[in-house]
């Protein structure tokens, strides 16, 4: 087992607050997380996809109310919504006997739907924390690591599988049953032709501003069920609308955010491209590069950062721009290729914004200035400063 980042966080949190959720796509190892800390504090899993499991909590309360010295982890919560007001109360009765440490782990796999759910009813109870899929400090910084992270994703089953096909099969797996069964559970009936040929041109556009009408009429739906996909597709985690940043500095700026199918792995999978060969030659690889290294970036980034991208209409452009509290920037650029000099672009964004800190992240594997207080640096590395931020 791959030891996630996350699990040290969560034994924190587990003990400040009475109920801790875990947002996060199918597959990204939620409960197995969960699982790996239950063991060591003899917790009750219920998963709630179980007849079984549900049938337990036909009173919910009163089967909940005899165990409230453990801690109990409901699995795809967001299948129970009725169980919020009984976790209210449950929690708020063991905190007037004087317990205020965990009583409660929650996993789910849709965000909004999920936060807004918890809450209205557990406001001030619960905490909140994103498992998203394997990233390049959980699997090492080998160049091989990198590149097999790059090109299969960060699904745990995908990445560790023992050939590019095998894994390869297995996103496609992955996208059927989502598109198919998951995706069902949380929203209108879609077809699902439709979703996987809107899905697919998402990924044809890696990287690129949104434009909802360009993808409406492609895929021969009407703009506002165009939107509603990608409502759908971002609230379960797969896909990223990563916003401009806007800042009074008397330039015309873009101002639609750009959008990332979050996983690499599925990119390449939405793209039938089976492996690193079949990659390089592809002309997704450039943004599929960037895609990757955002994701990993923000995946570190400590909870209080926010990334953006930076972009006039004069040229001046910054990949990402991570903000911290304090209203410190690092702007970072990402290329490709092994020349990592950045381009004038990114100098005139520089001079507009005055970030603290300056970055080209590039695929190889030293770090070294580049002129005009400029890093070069590999994704890893930068992934462990961007991390250290957070202490």
């Amino acid at each position: 087992m791959i030891k996630r980042r996350l699990l040290s966080i969560l034994q924190s949190r587990i003990a400040e607050v009475p109920a801790v959720v875990i947002l996060g796509p199918r597959q990204t190892g939620k409960t197995t997380l969960a699982l790996a800390l239950g063991k060591k504090l003899n917790a009750i899993y219920l998963d709630l996809e179980s007849e079984r499991d549900r049938a337990k909590l036909a009173e919910a309360e009163l089967y909940l109310s005899g165990r409230l010295d453990r801690l109990v982890i409901l699995d795809e919560i967001h299948r129970a919504p009725g169980l919020f007001p009984v976790l209210r109360g449950l929690i708020d009765r063991a905190r007037r006997r004087g317990r205020r440490q965990g009583l409660y782990l929650l996993l789910g796999s849709a965000s909004m739907d999920l936060m807004k759910q918890s809450g209205e009813t557990l406001a001030g109870r619960a905490s909140y924390l994103e498992l998203n899929p394997l990233d390049v400090l959980e699997t090492g910084s080998s160049p091989a690591g990198r590149e097999k992270l790059w090109v299969r994703g960060g699904f745990p089953e995908s990445y560790l599988a023992s050939t590019d096909e095998r894994s390869l099969r297995w996103r496609r797996d992955f996208l059927r049953a989502y598109l198919e069964r998951a995706i069902a559970q949380f929203g209108p009936r879609i077809a699902a032709e439709t979703l996987r040929r809107y899905w697919t041109m998402l990924a044809h556009l890696q990287g690129c501003p949104l434009n909802v009408a360009l993808l409406a009429r492609n895929i021969g739906i009407d703009v506002k069920t165009a939107a509603a996909y990608l409502d759908l597709l971002v609230d379960l985690l797969l896909v990223r609308r990563l916003p401009p940043w806007h800042a009074n500095v008397g330039k015309r700026l873009v101002k639609s955010p750009k959008t990332y199918v979050r996983d690499s792995g599925l990119v390449h999978a939405l793209l039938d491209i089976g492996g690193r060969e079949e990659l390089l030659s592809h002309p997704v690889i450039g943004m599929s590069w960037e895609g990757f290294v955002i994701e990993n970036i923000l995946a570190v980034a400590p909870g209080r950062a926010q990334g953006f991208f930076y972009r006039t209409s004069g040229g001046a452009e910054i990949d990402l721009l991570l903000a911290f509290p304090g209203n410190r920037l690092w702007a970072i650029e990402i290329k490709r290729g092994l020349d990592p000099r950045p381009e004038k672009g990114f100098h005139f964004a520089c001079r507009d914004l005055g970030p603290e800190r300056k970055f080209v992240v590039y695929p190889g594997e030293e770090s070294f200035p580049v002129g005009s207080g400029v890093q070069a640096i590999p994704v890893a590395e930068l992934a462990r400063l961007v991390s250290a931020e957070g202490f």
